[in-house]
């Protein structure tokens, strides 16, 4: 009977908070990715399975995409016209924003800043749930085995924003890299898209791709935003299925 009674009252919580979306807004490291790529993974695929049954995740970032043409290319008002009030929105750009040998995707400083602002006051307009991330750190070691830091610049910029729109923010270049340092500089391979010839049938000549997850590194990625979500003060938390780790 105690059985029946829980299950009963979880259903009405559930029913109670109502559903919600929690949209995806980035680039490749947070992206679904094609088979043909396999096993490069974005961290945006493994995190559809920390939630419970009122949390639809929808992926919109796509490989190579800055806050430039992000907009550009009408991504963001798929996001714009499909949001409703009391979803979600993560926000991770600066990768392809910071390219300044990549014309047509590279945003200056000021641009960079001012289309964060732009997505951040389109997502309140519509009521929307807000949390901006830092660019994810590349895999970059020095010769004593220091994760160095990948992104200095437009991962401040996020931060800029972020204070002076006064959103909830995750600083996933500075915890990512953290967990780089962990693993050392050898053994951080096993998260990054790394093959040697022969290795898969995707990649018949091999790879060394400092920048891209495989299923192990995205998982882990995905899970230091959820351990970060847990700590802030939304009803998110709520909804979460994934166990605490001990």
């Amino acid at each position: 009977m105690n059985i029946i009674i829980a299950i009963l009252l979880n259903t009405f919580t559930l029913l109670d908070m109502g559903h919600i979306t929690i949209w995806l807004c980035g680039d490749s490291t947070m992206s679904v990715k094609e088979t043909k790529a396999y096993p490069e993974t974005g961290w945006g695929m493994p995190f559809v399975h920390f939630w419970d049954s009122t949390v639809t995740i929808k992926n919109l970032a796509k490989n190579g995409r800055s806050t430039k043409t992000f907009i550009s290319e009408k991504l963001w008002q798929q996001f714009c016209d499909g949001a409703k009030p009391g979803d979600y929105v993560f926000i991770q750009f600066g990768h392809n924003d910071e390219s300044k040998d990549k014309k047509e995707r590279y945003s200056t400083p000021d641009t960079f800043k001012m289309n964060l602002v732009k997505m951040i006051d389109d997502a309140r307009a519509r009521k929307v749930n807000i949390i901006l991330l830092t660019p994810v750190s590349r895999r970059k070691f020095d010769d004593a085995g220091n994760a160095l830091q990948t992104h200095t610049e437009y991962s401040g910029y996020v931060r800029e924003v972020a204070t002076l729109k006064q959103v909830p923010f995750i600083d996933l270049d500075e915890i990512s890299r953290r967990v780089y340092q962990d693993f050392g500089k050898e053994n951080s391979k096993l998260l990054f898209l790394q093959l040697k010839p022969g290795e898969h049938p995707n990649y018949p000549e091999g790879k060394e791709d400092n920048t891209h997850f495989n299923e192990f590194g995205a998982r882990k990625i995905a899970e230091l935003i959820l351990a970060e979500i847990r700590k802030t003060d939304t009803e998110l938390t709520k909804r979460i299925i994934v166990p605490v780790k001990k």
